[in-house]
């Protein structure tokens, strides 16, 4: 296996996790935004209605337990390519060890 194979590798990798974990955190604060946008509109104030249907049905409210689990799961897997980058950066050092 190349080393800058295996570093590109680590390198996509967390890069992924990053993106998977951004989108998560964005579907976590819709869920609750619009859980407490709900709640809001029940405690007695005035609100528009028609507004407020028409963007609870245009909107679809992400899963907030699935959303956990996502963010969960792009942390292990950032993790994990940190370990891919660290296993690589060893490599490189073991080799100019014994080239040098």
């Amino acid at each position: 296996m190349e080393i800058q194979s295996a570093f590109n590798t680590g390198v996509q990798g967390f890069q992924n996790a990053r993106e998977s974990a951004e989108q998560a955190a964005a579907d976590i604060v819709a869920s609750t935004s619009l859980s407490n946008t709900d709640s809001q509109n029940t405690s007695g104030a005035e609100t528009n209605t028609e507004v407020t249907n028409q963007v609870a049905t245009n909107t679809e409210v992400p899963d907030l337990n699935q959303s956990i689990v996502d963010l969960k799961v792009a942390e292990f897997q950032a993790k994990a390519s940190a370990e891919v980058i660290k296993s690589a950066d060893d490599s490189l050092g073991t080799l100019l060890d014994v080239t040098a």
